[in-house]
Formats: structure tokens, C-alpha cells, sequence
């Protein structure tokens, strides 16, 4: 097998509670021939101390940026930096099992022209034994436009970078992380990343851990300017799809992305859930329906998944 070399890019912010855990992952991996990139976002906690710590002793990059650019601005120049034959971006709260670059490396070796996927799950509390496994359809191998349907089909589509590894032909093909997104910027970039490959290959033995629960991340944030994040990113990435492939299956999948995306931000984003309305027209009915359970299951039907998301909207406003 050769052994080319990985780049594993990390971009940090305020990341001293988790980062030496991340950065521990991947020199425990058995895989050798890894070069870790770290993009300090201009942390005002203890990160840089951390990470230099590191440094002395092992094949990392620090760079430390001046004012605060952003995850998607950081990854970018993490990759400018970056020697690497085969790309892996992690974030700086999550972990991967000790056998995942070198097994997702064997395949990249393989499939030259594809992304390399892998398992992935959650643990909660900073807690590793909480750790589950979350299933989904697209965990095989894969047309690159099969895996974005089949990812989005039900609406849930996972894309935490951590999951894949890129041949860097495949990275200079798709282009850079879009600066302008901070929520789910990762869909929009491995919507176009997966869509400039041949395949996405499953890996049976890469696994991510998704740190869940973590205070202020960024997945949490649910401000004016991350909403319209997601809103971009959904119609950079559908219209992606949609460009590659219009048949029944890729436009249902993304009839479910824009509902799903409405019923989240209705009542407190109307002029968002209009635009992402002007979507869904063009688009099938979507077949997800409203996530309700307990006394709202029962109300649905009665008052319209509207009306209860405005009386939901009251309650927490008065909380």
C-alpha cells in the first residue's frame, strides 16, 4: 500500500476544553504519514497554549489568525497551507476512531476520483460511553448523486466534515469552503465537493464522534445571520443537484430539505420561510411531515402545523 500524505485540518475558536482531545484522535490513528493543520481563529481562551504544547513534539501546523474570519475561512486557509495528497477537515470538538485515516486512505488509493465516507454518531456530556451509531440509508457505496438524494431523503443529511476524506484533485475540482456561510456550511460544500466526484465509497472502519451538547457551538446558534446561512446554503446545494440531475428522486429529496427548513424557522423568520417557500413551489409535495410528539401529535391535526408552531413560539417567548 502506499502512503501518501494526509492533511487534517482543524479550525478552532475558543477550543481549549475539547482540542486536546481532537488532536489526540488523530495522533493516536494508526495511519503515520498525517500532517495536522491548526487554524486558531483568534481564540481569547487557552487554545494557542495547547496547541503549541503539541507542536513541539509532533508534525503540526499552528496558525494563528489575527481577528476572528470564521470556520469556512479558516478551512480554506488550512488547505492553502495544507502538502497533502488526500484532505480531511475535522472540527475541533470531535474525534475519530484510531483506524479511520489509514482504512479511508486504503480506499482513497483505490477510487483516485472519489470521496471516501465513513460511519458516524453522537455522545453526549463529554461522556465517550453515551457513544451511538446513527444509521443511515447512504452508509454504502454510491453514484455521487445517489448519496446527495439518498442523504437528503428523509431531510436528516449529515455532513460533518469529519466523516470524509478528499483526494486533493477532487478539492481543487469543487472549490473552497463559500466564507460567506457559517450555519451548515459543510452541506454546501460537500453537495459540490461529492458532485465534481465519480462515487462516494463507504468506509466500513472510519468512525466519527460527534460531540454532542457542546455550549455555544456553532450548529446551535439559531441567530438572524445563521438562518440566513442555512438559507443560502440550502439554495446554493439544491440548486447544485438540480443542475447535475432534475428526475423525480433528486427533486423530492430536495422538496424535503426546504419543508423541513420551514418548519424550523416559521414564525420568527417569515421572510426566510417565503423565499424558501418560492422553492418548494417548483418542487413536488414533500413527503416529510412536522416533527411533533406528546400533546402536540395530538394537536396537529386539529390546528394546523402553523398555528402550532405559533403557539409553541408564545409559550417559549413567555419562558
Amino acid at each position: 500500500m502506499t502512503t501518501p500524505l494526509v492533511s487534517v485540518i482543524i479550525p478552532v475558536y475558543n477550543g481549549e476544553k475539547y482540542i486536546a482531545d481532537t488532536i489526540n484522535s488523530i495522533l493516536a490513528q494508526t495511519y503515520l504519514n498525517i500532517e495536522i493543520i491548526v487554524i486558531n481563529d483568534a481564540s481569547t481562551d487557552r487554545t494557542e497554549e495547547i496547541v503549541n504544547k503539541f507542536s513541539l513534539k509532533h508534525n503540526i501546523l499552528l496558525k494563528n489568525n489575527l481577528k476572528n474570519i470564521g470556520a469556512s475561512a479558516s478551512r480554506n486557509l488550512g488547505y492553502n497551507n495544507a502538502k497533502g495528497q488526500i484532505i480531511k477537515f475535522l472540527d475541533a470538538d470531535d474525534l475519530i476512531n484510531p483506524e479511520a485515516v489509514g482504512e479511508q486512505v486504503k480506499l482513497v488509493s483505490e477510487n483516485p476520483e472519489c470521496v471516501i465516507s465513513g460511519k458516524w454518531g453522537r455522545f453526549y456530556n463529554d461522556d465517550v460511553t453515551t457513544f451511538r451509531l446513527n444509521p443511515e440509508n447512504c452508509w454504502r457505496t454510491l453514484d455521487a448523486s445517489d448519496w446527495i438524494c439518498s442523504s437528503w431523503h428523509n431531510a436528516q443529511s449529515m455532513t460533518n466534515p469529519g466523516i470524509f476524506s478528499i483526494p486533493r484533485n477532487i478539492v481543487e475540482k469543487a472549490g473552497l469552503w463559500d466564507e460567506r456561510l457559517s450555519l451548515i456550511d459543510d452541506m454546501e460544500y460537500f453537495t459540490k465537493t461529492i458532485l465534481s466526484a465519480d462515487k462516494v465509497v463507504f468506509c466500513e472502519n472510519s468512525t466519527l464522534y460527534y460531540r454532542s451538547g457542546v455550549e455555544n457551538s456553532l450548529s446551535g446558534i439559531k441567530s438572524r445571520k445563521a438562518y440566513q446561512s442555512a438559507y443560502l446554503s440550502l439554495e446554493k446545494s439544491t440548486n447544485t443537484l438540480l443542475n447535475k440531475r432534475s428526475d423525480i428522486t433528486a427533486k423530492a429529496a430536495c422538496a424535503n430539505l426546504w419543508q423541513l427548513f420551514i418548519y424550523e424557522i416559521y414564525p420568527t423568520q417569515t421572510d426566510i420561510a417565503s423565499k424558501a417557500l418560492t422553492h418548494l413551489k417548483k418542487l413536488p409535495a414533500p413527503t416529510i411531515k412536522f416533527p411533533a410528539g406528546g400533546l402536540s401529535k395530538i394537536l396537529l391535526p386539529f390546528l394546523g402545523w402553523r398555528m402550532l408552531k405559533k403557539l409553541q413560539f408564545l409559550k417559549h417567548k413567555k419562558t
